[in-house]
């Protein structure tokens, strides 16, 4: 994956997983009362891999 020459499709791709990878917004935990605090979809960078 370190290589130079990275397709669009790849690069793409890894902008959508960085993307994705976000905290749950302030404001979704404070529309819900504290139910929603954690992301089920959380991908850590050394746990988690993605098969692209």
């Amino acid at each position: 994956m370190a290589n130079r020459r990275k397709s669009l499709a790849r690069k793409t791709r890894l902008f959508r997983a960085v993307r994705r990878n976000r905290r749950v917004p302030a404001w979704v935990i404070q529309r819900t009362n504290r139910q929603v605090t954690k992301h089920p979809k959380r991908r850590s960078w050394k746990r988690g891999h993605l098969h692209l």
